[in-house]
C-alpha cells in the first residue's frame, strides 16, 4: 500500500466580496456579480503560466476549504434536503471533506499582466482569502452533460424576491462599489438562512465587502433593511476604467 503524503502549494489567495461563510452562494455562478481576483504568487506569476488561458471563457478553480480543514465527517446534512437527512460525504459538496479540497466553475473576465499576473473572475462562491491550488480551463464538449443524473439536486432552487428599504437604497447609492445592489439581490435571492429558520422577524446579517447587510425573510421575500459598515473591509474589485 502506498502511504505517501503530498504537499500542495497555493498559487495565490482569492479576493472576494464574502467576508465570512454565511451568505456565500452554495454553488458557483448563482451570483454573477460576485467578482473575485487572484494575484498569482511566485513562481507562478509568469506570463508563460497563463499563455492561451484567455481563449477560454470559464475555468475550474481547485481550492482548499481552509476555514474547516481537518474537520471532516463521513456523513453530512445537505441544505437541499432540509438539513435533516444525511448522505455520505462523497455524495455531497460539503466543505467537511477528508482532504478539504473543492472545485468551483467561474467565468474568466480578464487577465491583467501589468504587475505580475492577476486573474479576474465572475460568479465566485468562495470566502475572501481562499487558497487556490490549481486552475484548469473548462471544456464544454466533455464537461457539460445535460442528461446526467443529479441525485437529490433536482434543479435550481426557488429564489426569493428581494426588496430594499429606502434607507438601504440610499446607503447603496453612496457606497461607490460597482453592482453592489445586484450582488446583494443575487446573494439573498438564494435564501442563505439555515434550513430550520422560520422566524420572519429575525434580523440576519450578510457581510459583503465592508458592509454588514441587515435583512429579514418571511420565506417568500427578503427585506433588506440597512447596510452597516464593518471595521475590516474587503476591497472592492477594480474593473475596466476604474482606479
Amino acid at each position: 500500500m502506498n502511504t505517501a503524503t503530498y504537499t500542495i502549494e497555493p498559487l495565490g489567495y482569492l479576493a472576494t466580496p464574502f467576508a465570512d461563510k454565511f451568505g456565500i452562494p452554495r454553488q458557483p455562478r448563482l451570483a454573477p456579480h460576485a467578482i473575485g481576483t487572484l494575484k498569482l504568487l511566485p513562481p507562478f506569476n509568469r506570463a508563460e503560466c497563463v499563455r492561451g488561458l484567455s481563449d477560454f471563457s470559464h475555468v475550474w478553480l481547485q481550492f482548499v476549504f481552509h476555514e474547516v480543514a481537518g474537520q471532516w465527517s463521513p456523513t453530512v446534512r445537505p441544505p437541499r434536503l432540509g438539513g435533516n437527512t444525511k448522505v455520505g460525504v462523497f455524495a455531497s459538496r460539503s466543505p467537511f471533506r477528508p482532504n478539504s479540497l473543492g472545485l468551483s466553475l467561474v467565468e474568466l473576465i480578464k487577465i491583467d499582466e501589468q504587475d505580475g499576473i492577476t486573474l479576474h473572475f465572475a460568479g465566485v462562491d468562495l470566502v475572501d482569502g481562499t487558497p487556490i491550488v490549481d486552475i484548469k480551463p473548462y471544456i464544454p464538449f466533455v464537461e457539460s452533460l445535460p442528461d446526467a443524473r443529479s441525485g437529490f439536486v433536482s434543479g435550481a432552487p426557488e429564489q426569493l424576491q428581494v426588496v430594499f428599504s429606502a434607507e438601504a437604497e440610499l446607503q447603496i447609492s453612496h457606497a461607490e462599489i460597482p453592482h453592489l445592489r445586484e450582488l446583494i439581490s443575487e446573494v439573498l435571492a438564494q435564501d442563505p438562512r439555515p434550513a430550520y429558520a422560520s422566524d420572519p422577524y429575525r434580523i440576519y446579517g450578510v457581510r459583503l465587502y465592508h458592509f454588514d447587510v441587515k435583512w429579514r425573510c418571511d420565506g417568500v421575500t427578503a427585506w433588506v433593511d440597512s447596510l452597516t459598515p464593518i471595521y475590516k473591509p474587503v476591497a472592492p474589485p477594480v474593473t475596466e476604467g476604474e482606479s
